[in-house]
């Protein structure tokens, strides 16, 4: 068994080794986004997907991305680019929704709008990742 496996490490040049190196690093970081998603479910008692899921499920599927057009292998690519455009489009809406969140951006020129000292830090901030919005330690975007 293990003379097979040293045989068929010795028949493959340092670039082949290489590129199986890039090949499990960049599985290993698509799968970690499996692991923050089981972590953050299983603090909320609840079926959360975390904001980090989404940049490890971008990041390992371009890696992956990289490794199967390298092995020339047509069902890896179209799989991983579909998955990309996915990835992107929820990376999209997490930062339009923390866009609208922040509401208008203010020129340091311009007058700060009328409104008490503190109002954003005392009533809204304590809502987001309270159980009012569904989920402990993360903020729900609408």
């Amino acid at each position: 068994m293990f003379e097979g496996l040293a045989q068929w490490w010795a028949d493959k040049s340092a670039a082949e080794l290489i590129w199986l190196g890039i090949g499990l690093f960049a599985q290993l970081m698509f799968s970690m986004r499996f692991l923050i998603q089981w972590i953050a479910t299983e603090r909320a008692r609840a079926s959360i997907v975390p904001e980090t899921f989404w940049y490890f499920s971008f990041l390992g599927g371009l890696m992956l991305l990289s490794y199967a057009i390298h092995r020339m292998d047509p069902v890896f690519i179209i799989g991983q680019a579909t998955g990309l455009i996915i990835y992107s489009r929820n990376i999209y809406f997490i930062w339009q929704g923390k866009r609208v969140d922040e509401g208008p951006r203010m020129s340091r020129w311009r007058a700060r709008p009328n409104r008490p000292r503190g109002f954003e830090a005392s009533v809204l901030r304590p809502l987001a990742g309270s159980k009012a919005c569904g989920t402990p330690g993360f903020t729900k975007l609408s």
